[in-house]
């Protein structure tokens, strides 16, 4: 059976924690902290884009979904926001960890609220079927995105 849009969502987002664990966790010498950043920072990229396209513009598009579409906008720009300011920090300075705390605590309550409100709205609105060709797309686009942004 082919997947549904929230479960090809749910596996970028285990991916998402699991980077930002290991961002809090890289040690300031070891020399990884600029490579671990990438990496999250080309899941983020890549999942924000697909995901807007193929989940938050169709449920924009409704009456109930306004709200919280704009909202989970909103959070993706404060993200992006975060990504740019830890990336622009030194990473061996002691404000680093400080905005990578900030960083993970965003995507972290990004998450979260998504997977308790924003499933549910969205999930009254779509049918089985758009849920099911919505996750294609995302997929798809969501690949693509990722080799396009790793070549960046």
């Amino acid at each position: 059976m082919a997947r549904n849009i929230y479960e090809a969502l749910r596996e970028s987002h285990e991916i998402q924690r699991s980077l930002c664990r290991r961002l809090l966790r890289v040690k300031p010498d070891s020399g990884r902290r600029e490579e671990v950043l990438r990496e999250l920072r080309i899941e983020l990229a890549a999942h924000a884009a697909a995901e807007e396209r193929f989940l938050y513009a169709p449920i924009l598009m409704h009456d109930m979904g306004l709200n919280s579409s704009r909202h989970a906008l909103a959070e993706h720009h404060k993200i992006d926001e975060c990504v740019e300011d830890l990336s622009g920090a030194d990473y061996e300075g002691g404000s680093w960890h400080a905005k990578a705390k900030q960083l993970s605590h965003e995507v972290h309550h990004h998450l979260r609220e998504e997977e308790r409100k924003f499933f549910q709205v969205s999930g009254k609105i779509l049918t089985e079927a758009q849920k099911t060709e919505l996750a294609s797309q995302y997929e798809t686009d969501y690949e693509r995105m990722k080799k396009v942004l790793a070549a960046s």
